[in-house]
């Protein structure tokens, strides 16, 4: 019966995309939203007392720094903030306004699940925080779930083979009762939309329909580019660095893609696009493994030219690869390398779908000031409370408010 109950929702779900009769879940605006993917992955001394792997890559050593005073991280490039713990409060708050300035309607986190293998669960608990300050800022989320945990869960004795599906249920579930209930959660049909970056491990149609067993909603299922698509709504790209050999990746081979990639998405009704400012991994530096290859930002041109290839389709959400992804250098968080160059970007593209959108360049120095009050009073209640109001008031689109109260700050003992 539950075979049959799944070819019976993939039947239903191709007439709707054939007849155009899809509709778009409640809450939506009428133009795609900008969804920026987000990994919660880092952690620092300071809060999780200990520097995380995604910084460190087991070769490089962020207590120190380079000739030019940088402290050495597995990454080519260096975030505005230096190196940050993604359970950190004032991060988190920086990092939130920055989207909300910027045009971005929220985050598409990948999620390794509900774990407690390595630091799944550090990761679990970012997530949740940063969804904490997404629904205070009015903006919206979205799970992409790693089903590559699987398999280390197989490896390290945590679930066997026979039980990895029952695994997959256990975060499906936590996700389900934490999260897909949200009015924040983004739906589509009235389904919370669920991506998969893959899926790596649950391949099969069947994985699938035993993981959801027990929702009283289906999720609705969004997978990496040609995998189980015909149990999918939809399908996403991703910077399709298997085409480049390990080198620099051509524009015209990264254009022939995402034209291939969008002339089979026009068969469905729901169409996710991906935008990205380039590729560039730290992972032989590490010693990792090779590297997957290169793409030139071409001062911007990338970012703008995948955001127009994915917007001439009509999608329901672009993804944007990524907000932060240091070890592959495709993160458009600003940098000391790139500035607020990729966020710019992002305003005008949310401009151009939306007219009433009024966010400037200098909007976006505000969250650093905020950022920088709070390291720099941490201590002192009166001011945080202060500083509290800045943030609802950038909320709440009252810059000159916020402005004044950082104006006003007293002088620092």
């Amino acid at each position: 019966m539950k075979r049959f109950a799944w070819v019976l929702m993939t039947a239903l779900i191709t007439i709707l995309s054939m007849t155009g009769q899809a509709q778009e879940g409640e809450n939506v605006p009428d133009r795609p939203l900008l969804m920026t993917h987000y990994m919660p992955w880092y952690q620092t001394p300071r809060v999780s007392g200990s520097w995380g792997w995604h910084w460190t890559m087991g070769t490089f050593s962020p207590s120190q720094t380079d000739e030019n005073g940088r402290p050495e991280i597995a990454s080519h490039f260096m975030p505005l903030t230096g190196p940050y713990d993604s359970r950190d409060d004032a991060v988190l708050e920086y990092q939130v306004l920055l989207m909300k300035l910027s045009g971005i309607d929220g985050v598409i986190v990948d999620w390794y699940g509900s774990s407690t293998l390595y630091d799944y669960d550090e990761n679990n608990a970012a997530a949740g925080k940063l969804f904490e300050v997404i629904e205070r800022a009015g903006l919206r989320f979205i799970i992409c779930y790693e089903d590559r945990t699987i398999q280390p869960l197989i490896d390290n004795g945590r679930i066997t083979l026979e039980t990895a599906v029952e695994q997959g249920q256990r975060d499906i579930r936590y996700a389900n009762d934490q999260w897909f209930s949200s009015d924040a959660y983004v739906r589509y049909n009235d389904q919370p939309l669920l991506f998969i970056f893959g899926p790596l491990y649950f391949r099969q149609a069947d994985h699938w329909t035993t993981i959801f067993d027990g929702l009283d909603t289906l999720p609705g299922l969004v997978t990496y580019d040609r995998r189980l698509e015909f149990a999918a709504v939809a399908s996403y790209p991703w910077p399709p660095m298997h085409l480049s050999g390990g080198i620099e990746l051509p524009p015209s081979v990264l254009e022939s893609y995402l034209e291939l990639f969008y002339r089979n998405a026009e068969r469905r009704d729901l169409i996710i696009g991906s935008a990205f400012p380039g590729f560039h991994d730290i992972y032989a530096e590490a010693g990792v493994q090779s590297s997957f290859g290169y793409i030139d930002p071409r001062n911007g041109e990338t970012l703008r030219t995948t955001l127009d290839a994915a917007l001439a389709h009509d999608p329901f959400i672009v993804q944007l690869v990524t907000w932060n992804d240091y070890g592959e250098g495709t993160m458009i968080e600003p940098t000391e390398e790139y500035g607020y160059q990729y966020l710019e970007i992002m305003q005008e593209t949310r401009t151009a779908l939306d007219p009433e959108f009024a966010g400037t360049p200098d909007d976006l120095r505000l969250p650093m000031r905020l950022y920088e009050a709070r390291r720099a009073y941490t201590r002192n209640d009166a001011v945080n409370a202060e500083l509290d109001r800045v943030f609802d008031a950038i909320i709440g689109g009252d810059l000159a408010e916020a402005q004044a109260i950082l104006d006003a700050l007293p002088p620092q003992s």
